[in-house]
Formats: structure tokens, sequence, C-alpha cells
């Protein structure tokens, strides 16, 4: 079977890249199931209902997410009801929603997916390595096949995940940086591996928002507020073929697909 994953998807020309290439990505490379990153989907920062919907209506079968999705406070709910949607399973109990999931291909084939956040530079939560521990054991009980995303700040954090987790995950796949990493190989117990899925948004811009108001801080140092960039759309991602019973990786190939 093969996964396709798709890298942080910012604003809306994230969106529309999908509503244009998408499915023709799909058909192509006869992907069975589609797994996004969706925090930054809706203007930059977070995740509305509707964005989640047009996200989903484009042909994405499950979002993920990360720290920024509690940007937007009219998800919550929607975390609760909708079980395609994740957040970080390393957050508390008691934060709205869920972080990990099995869904169903259209041939009936399981995929589990967990979404992590990393603590590097980021927030302090549970620990992703543990939490780790304890889906997969939960997952296995109704599938080999698991994708992880671990939506992390430090690439030593990604990669020591990877290494923690070969041969229990299909793939561990990283978000958050936006920019795509070239270091996609398989690990030795049989899991795909990439730093960085990188950002299905604007090209011409800084991970996604304005160059010219990303300079202007970087020269000020004074607040200013980010917009997304418009210019040169692509996609970037991932796509990941497994072998359904033993849940091992056989392949995987980075995807980055300018958007004329």
């Amino acid at each position: 079977m093969r996964l396709l994953f798709i890298g942080d998807v910012v604003g809306r020309p994230g969106r529309q890249a999908l509503e244009r290439k998408l499915d023709r990505l799909i058909d192509r490379h006869q992907v069975d199931l589609v797994i996004a990153n969706g925090e930054n989907a809706a203007a930059g920062f977070g995740l509305t209902l509707d964005v989640a919907r047009e996200l989903f209506d484009t042909g994405i079968d499950v979002i993920t997410s990360g720290n920024h999705i509690w940007d937007k406070r009219e998800i919550y709910s929607y975390l609760d009801d909708q079980p395609r949607l994740l957040r970080p399973a390393n957050y508390s109990s008691d934060a709205p929603g869920r972080g990990h999931g099995v869904y169903a291909t259209s041939s009936g084939v399981k995929v589990g997916v967990i979404n992590l956040e990393g603590r590097i530079f980021m927030n302090p939560l549970e620990c992703p390595f543990r939490t780790a521990d304890r889906l997969i054991e939960e997952l296995r009980k109704e599938t080999k096949v698991i994708l992880v995303d671990i939506h992390a700040e430090a690439t030593s954090e990604k990669m020591a995940l990877g290494h923690y987790l070969d041969g229990r995950a299909s793939a561990v796949i990283g978000t958050h940086t936006h920019v795509q990493t070239a270091d996609e190989h398989l690990m030795p117990g049989g899991t795909a591996y990439l730093t960085d899925a990188g950002m299905t948004g604007a090209r011409d811009s800084v991970i996604g928002i304005s160059k010219e108001i990303a300079i202007e801080k970087f020269l000020t140092q004074l607040p200013h507020r980010f917009e997304v960039a418009k210019k040169n759309p692509m996609i970037n991602g991932v796509l990941v073929d497994i072998a359904e019973e033993s849940g091992r990786a056989v392949a995987i190939e980075r995807v980055m697909e300018l958007v004329s």
C-alpha cells in the first residue's frame, strides 16, 4: 500500500495548491491514504472548522497538527467531534481531541496514525517517546501499518525518535520547520524516515510568510504582523510504500510539486 503525507499546509495558497493538484497526485501515484499536517492552514496560524472541512474536501483523509492547533478556539469542539482531525497525543488528556486513530483505505486496509509534538525549544509536554510506546502497543492490536507525525523544532529529537521507533512504526515523518529535508531513507528495522516533509504553500516566502515582513523583522527586531505569502505555490510531502502484513516500509520518496 502507498501513503502520501503532505507537509504543513500554510494558508490559502497551500489550500488552493491542494485543490488544484491533490487529486492528480493521488491518481498518478496510486495513493491509498492521504495524511496532511494542517495546523497552519487558516491564514497561516491555526485551523478553523471551515478550513478543516475544505481540506477534507480536497481528498485528505486525516489531518494532523501541532502547537498551533490551539490558535483558533473554534476548532476545540471539532477536535472532539471529528476523529479524522488529530492534535499531538502528548498534550494532557484534559485537552480537546485525540492524538491517534485507525483509518481504513478504500480497500479496507487499516492504517494507524499517531501525532506527537517535540519538547526541545517547544512546550513542556509529556514525553513523546513514552507516549509513542503506549500508543504503538495499542494500535498494533488492530494494524501493523503505523505512521507517526513528529511535530518538532529540533532535528536531533526527530532523528532520535525515528531510531527509537525503528521496527515498530512503518514511518516517522517530521513536520513544523516548513523546510523539506533530503534525508529520506529506510531504517534497518523497516521504518521509513524523513526529518521534515516541508511545506505546502508559497515557495516565494520565508517558511510561508511574506519575505518582506520576515526580513524587516530580522533587521529591526520589532514586532510585525505576519502575512501569508502568495507567490509560486508548491506541494511538499512524501510517499511511503508499506508491506501491509508486516507493516515494514519498502520505499520512501519525497514529493515537491510546483503549482503553476
